[in-house]
């Protein structure tokens, strides 16, 4: 089970370095223009950051609930969460592909 909740670590580990990139590029984007395109796609990723970095801290470093997601999870649970967690990744990175270009 360990496997999973490492490979869940570095997915969102990877997805906050992703969302710490577009929340600069679309926050620095917004100061220059102030618009609400801008400005949406600002809280969008600052809220996306807040909801990853808080289960990059569950996975690791909580001390009840990483224990809890590494021995009594049922297998079919992480295969959705890891499921989410890669397809947000793959989301982002095209994203931060499309927004850099």
């Amino acid at each position: 089970m360990s496997l999973w909740l490492d490979v869940a670590r570095v997915a969102t580990a990877l997805n906050v370095l992703l969302l710490l990139g577009l929340s600069y590029v679309w926050l620095r984007n917004y100061m220059q223009f102030r618009s609400k395109h801008t400005l949406g796609l600002s809280v969008f990723a600052l809220l996306l950051l807040g909801e990853n970095a808080v289960a990059l801290y569950v996975y690791s470093w909580d001390e009840l609930l990483s224990v809890w997601f590494a021995t009594a999870v049922p297998p079919e649970a992480w295969h959705a969460m890891l499921a989410l967690h890669i397809l947000e990744f793959f989301a982002l990175s095209f994203l931060l592909w499309a927004t850099w270009d």
